[in-house]
Parts: structure tokens; C-alpha cells; sequence
């Protein structure tokens, strides 16, 4: 597709005139919590995925419980944009399912008039890379930095045929059907390797488990304090900065297994971890899947780890291989059992170091190791695979978002120096 000739054709020499954002959205109203009775869905500033632009979950909330910044009522079709880091492009559509809800005043609502503009038109604009030229133009701090809605209402989009509205409404309509059509197969694509993964980590985890099964009488049975010295970590997360070059291992980290990495810089490492140390997390949520969650450090001087992770080291290779202690503790049944399923759990040094673990033969634990190093790759092959489709195909919405959306700049308006 040539997209310039295909907007050209779309548009047929009709006028497009930019309108700002206020302009073409009505003003929306926040909730009088005196007069509310029953529980509201709560959409906070992390309820909204930044890579999926959409709402991963809420909580409920009442007029005893609503958090000061619970204000912004919104409704179906809504836009709501993040304006604290607004950088990160954290925006969603709200659909049927959270009609009625607030909002944090961490977001502006924009609220479409629908006989001037699709509610779709402004939020793919939300994605735009004038938009988010825009945003950091006018964005204000350096630690947090924060945009205010009515500079974000500032913002000015086209609006084609404007004495048409019918017709306006239509070329919109169109543009926003071809980019709704990328964003689906992404979702596709997603969904694929979500429930792939599933199924690869349901057969990994069950060979683990067969691997690691030992009776008590087939093998001898020590403490972790016997096999393994424990390490409290220090490093903060205050220390996090784009220039540093050690990956601060903390539960995101260990959790995603790497892909949520943050770096601090080497001079501010209090506690590095060495190569075969095992990292494992000390703190999570109930519904996290983090707690007692181990990661394998292979290579000294790469890593540090943050006060909820601790650094376990095995005393004598000899007679404990690195890499099975890593395997027998991560999430360990007897570590899992502390989780009170309430409020975040925190285990205890003590706790840890009394868990009883098998202690075969050595040359049993690198048999052991190396099948299970192979299931390991096998699991994480399909990274090489789907994710680098999603990959593309993201780039290629990017690319042609961009294109649909390249109406010619007006006189007199700024959208953003960066932009070319």
C-alpha cells in the first residue's frame, strides 16, 4: 500500500482543519464521593498496561476507602491518558465492562464529541510520534516529570472535511479500521504466545518436578544452612539511573526472568553478586508469582540485587552443584507455604535457611542439571519466534499509523520540533 497516495485519494483535496483536543471533547466531571453510596471500580496509574493499552484490572472502592486522587469519573468510549510520565504513552479506551468507573487524577479524560470526532481517532493520536514529541516537549520535572491536562487539551489533531461532519466521520472511520486491524493482530499474536508459554511452562514444571522428587530414604536430606552461606542484598532502587551498567536484580526482574531489567551504576553497588550465586526473592504479593522465585547468576560483576532479594552461595562444589541448588529452590514448596494470602509476605532469613533439601550423589546432580538445562532452552525458544513476529508487526502499526495520520502540518501550529 502507498499510503500517501491512498490519504490522498481519502481525502480528496478536502480541507483538514487542526483542532485542539479542548476543542473537540466534552468536559467531563469528577465524582461527589458524600453523595455515592455502593463500591466504584478504581482505575489507578498501573491498572492501565502500557503495552497493551488496556485495563489489566481494578479494585473497588467506596466513599470510606477511595484514595484522595479516585476522582475522574469516566465512561464508555472515553479516552484517558497518564499525564505523570506521559513519556511512557500510558493511555487506554475505556470500554462497557468499566463504564461508570473512576479514574486517578493521575489521568486526563478526554471525552469525544462524537458528531466531530471517533473516540479511536484521538486515542491512536495518543500513540503518535507527535504526540509523544509533544508530550516531552511540554512535560515538566526531571524525577517525575507530568503534563497537565490542558496542555495535553492543547494538543492539535486534524479534522478532515469539517463542514461535513458525516463525511469527516467517515474518512476517520476508515483510517481508524486499517490501524484497529494492526493493533488485532498484535493482540493475536500475544494471546498465542501467552497460552503457548503456558502450555510449555505446565510440561517444564512437571519434568521438574518428576526430576527433583526424592524419597526420603533414597537420598540424605540437609538444611540450605548446611549447603548454602546467605547474603542480605542492599541496593536500592533510588540508585536506578539510565546510565548505569549492572542490572539491579529485584522480584520484576527475577520474575520476568530479565526482560523488566533497571541499572544502577557500578560505584553504587553495595552487594554484587558473583557468578553461581543464586538470587532468590525474599518479598511479594499473594497474587505474585515472584515470592521465593530464584535466578542463576552466570557471570561475576553483571549483577546487584536490591534489599527484597537474597544472595545464597553453595559452600562446597564438591558437594553441591550451583546450578541444582538454583533448581531444587526456586519457589520452593516449603518458602510458598509462608505466603499468608492477605498482604505481602516477607520471608524470614531463619525460614529460609531451615528449608531440608536432597542431597544426591554429585554426578546424579549434573545428570539432573543437564536435562533440565535443555528443558529450559526448549521453554524459552519460543522466544526466538513469536515475540520477534510481535516485534515486527508493532514496528510495521508504527510505521503506517504514522503515515495514515501524516496530514500536512498547518501554519502557525506547533505539534513538536522533534518531529520531521
Amino acid at each position: 500500500m502507498n499510503n500517501e497516495s491512498y490519504l490522498t485519494k481519502l481525502l480528496k483535496g478536502v480541507e483538514v482543519k487542526w483542532m485542539p483536543l479542548r476543542s473537540v471533547t466534552h468536559p467531563t466531571q469528577n465524582i461527589r464521593w458524600r453523595d455515592t453510596d455502593g463500591e466504584l471500580g478504581y482505575i489507578d496509574l498501573t491498572s492501565v498496561s502500557i503495552e497493551t493499552k488496556r485495563i489489566n484490572e481494578t479494585i473497588l472502592i467506596s466513599s470510606e476507602s477511595a484514595p484522595s486522587r479516585a476522582q475522574k469519573l469516566v465512561t464508555e468510549n472515553d479516552v484517558i491518558f497518564a499525564t505523570t510520565r506521559p513519556a511512557q504513552l500510558r493511555y487506554c479506551l475505556i470500554d462497557s465492562d468499566y463504564e461508570g468507573a473512576v479514574a486517578s487524577t493521575g489521568y486526563c479524560v478526554l471525552r469525544a464529541q462524537s458528531h466531530i470526532v471517533e473516540p479511536k481517532w484521538i486515542l491512536h493520536w495518543m500513540g503518535s510520534t507527535k504526540f509523544k514529541n509533544y508530550v516531552e516537549e511540554n512535560q515538566s520535572g526531571s524525577a517525575y516529570p507530568a503534563i497537565s491536562d490542558a496542555k495535553v487539551k492543547e494538543f492539535p489533531i486534524p479534522i478532515p472535511c469539517p463542514s461535513d461532519p458525516k463525511r469527516s466521520l467517515e474518512i476517520q472511520g476508515e483510517i481508524v479500521r486499517i490501524l484497529d486491524t494492526f493493533t488485532e493482530l498484535t493482540a493475536e499474536l500475544n494471546a498465542e504466545l501467552n497460552a503457548e508459554l503456558t502450555a510449555r511452562k505446565k510440561q517444564y514444571n512437571y519434568y521438574r518436578d518428576q526430576l527433583l522428587r526424592y524419597d526420603d530414604g533414597d537420598v540424605e536430606w540437609k538444611t540450605l544452612a548446611e549447603i548454602a552461606y546467605f547474603q542480605n542484598a542492599k541496593a536500592h532502587e533510588r540508585l536506578v539511573t539510565p546510565d548505569g551498567d549492572v542490572a539491579l536484580l529485584t522480584s520484576k526482574f527475577i520474575s520476568t526472568e530479565g526482560r523488566s531489567a533497571r541499572f544502577i551504576k557500578t560505584e553504587d553497588v553495595l552487594t554484587p553478586a558473583q557468578k553461581n550465586d543464586i538470587a532468590l526473592v525474599m518479598s511479594d504479593l499473594p497474587n505474585g508469582r515472584a515470592l521465593a522465585k530464584t535466578f542463576f547468576v552466570d557471570e561475576s560483576g553483571r549483577y546487584a540485587a536490591n534489599q527484597r532479594v537474597c544472595l545464597l552461595t553453595v559452600k562446597d562444589p564438591s558437594l553441591y552443584a550451583h546450578k541444582f541448588l538454583h533448581y531444587v529452590m526456586n519457589r520452593n514448596r516449603q518458602l510458598l507455604a509462608y505466603n499468608n494470602g492477605m498482604d505481602q509476605t516477607h520471608l524470614k532469613k531463619d525460614w529460609i535457611l531451615n528449608v531440608t533439601i536432597p542431597v544426591p550423589p554429585l554426578a546424579e546432580q549434573v545428570r539432573v542439571v543437564a536435562i533440565l538445562d535443555k528443558f529450559d532452552v526448549l521453554s524459552r525458544s519460543i522466544t526466538e519466534g513469536l515475540p520477534r513476529e510481535i516485534e515486527l508487526r508493532q514496528k510495521q502499526y508504527e510505521y503506517y499509523r504514522d503515515l495514515l495520520l501524516s496530514f500536512p502540518k498547518p501554519d502557525g501550529i506547533a505539534i513538536g520540533s522533534n518531529d520531521e
